[in-house]
């Protein structure tokens, strides 16, 4: 692969040898890459030559990260943009998610995963073409109404972990799990991966208790009739769903109630199925 052919990108970092790290790191990967010290020297750059993404450091000596976020997002063609900080407070990652941000890397971090942060970004439409609407943004009450579509899943998945961050690590894979699982189902099922619909997602965090709630646009279901679900499945034939699955051409899956069930302390459907609120106890 030639130089540059994957594609331009900006690092802005006021620290020095994790820039030229950076650059060296991307070039290596077959990207063209600009550096820039500073937000006035990144918006210099952006005059010169529009980039694909920008690798943003929040924490910049002349204007704040958001603030140089906040000029992206008012250019006509705006680039990705993946933040990398060492700052993963809810309040500052929740900023980032209302600037629309494609990615959030938090220092340190291993250089094999930055390069893969960027390809995954790189490969998705640009999040200001999906915005996520910020409907609240204090730490203990998130809540965001998002279009339906994976790509769009996968960023707030990405984003509520960070805001977990804190969290035991078994803690953290069991939320994550269950939370992929319900919002996956949300989109897919209730949102018809229809962009124009949105999907209801709220965070309550409290001293004890960590509790998800998960609202799609949907006519909800009858649970006790989704035959390619394995949570209906016969105690005397435990793959009956993936045969069912496959007669009807869906992807293969249908583990997603079973396993949730297991992985969290409480989960609980409205009357009709369109709604779904999940519990993990913290202590």
């Amino acid at each position: 692969m030639s130089p540059g052919a994957k594609g331009r990108i900006l690092v802005v970092d006021d620290d020095r040898a994790l820039r030229h790290a950076l650059a060296t790191l991307l070039a290596d990967a077959g990207y063209t890459v600009d550096q820039a010290n500073d937000g006035s020297g990144a918006l210099a750059s952006l005059a010169r030559a529009s980039p694909d993404l920008v690798l943003l450091d929040l924490g910049l000596p002349d204007m704040g990260g958001l603030e140089v976020l906040d000029q992206l997002r008012g250019l006509a063609s705006p680039p990705r943009v993946v933040v990398v900080t060492a700052d993963d407070t809810p309040g500052t990652v929740l900023k980032a998610v209302r600037g629309q941000v494609d990615g959030y890397v938090t220092k340190p971090f291993a250089p094999g995963g930055i390069v893969d942060v960027i390809e995954d970004v790189m490969a998705k439409p640009p999040a200001a073409a999906l915005p996520i609407e910020i409907v609240s943004a204090r730490p203990e009450w998130v809540e965001l109404l998002a279009p339906c579509s994976l790509d769009v899943a996968n960023r707030i998945l990405g984003f509520m972990m960070t805001l977990e961050a804190d969290l035991p690590e078994k803690v953290r894979e069991s939320v994550g799990q269950a939370f992929q699982e319900l919002l996956f189902n949300a989109i897919e099922w209730g949102g018809k991966l229809d962009p124009a619909r949105k999907v209801r997602i709220s965070c309550i965090r409290t001293r004890r208790m960590l509790l998800y709630r998960i609202a799609d646009p949907g006519e909800g279901f009858d649970i006790s009739r989704l035959s390619h679900a394995a949570i209906n499945n016969p105690e005397d034939n435990p793959l009956q769903h993936a045969l069912v699955r496959e007669e009807k051409g869906l992807r293969p899956g249908g583990l997603g109630l079973a396993i949730t069930r297991m992985l969290v302390d409480e989960l609980v459907y409205n009357e009709k199925h369109n709604e779904v609120v999940f519990v993990k106890y913290l202590d």
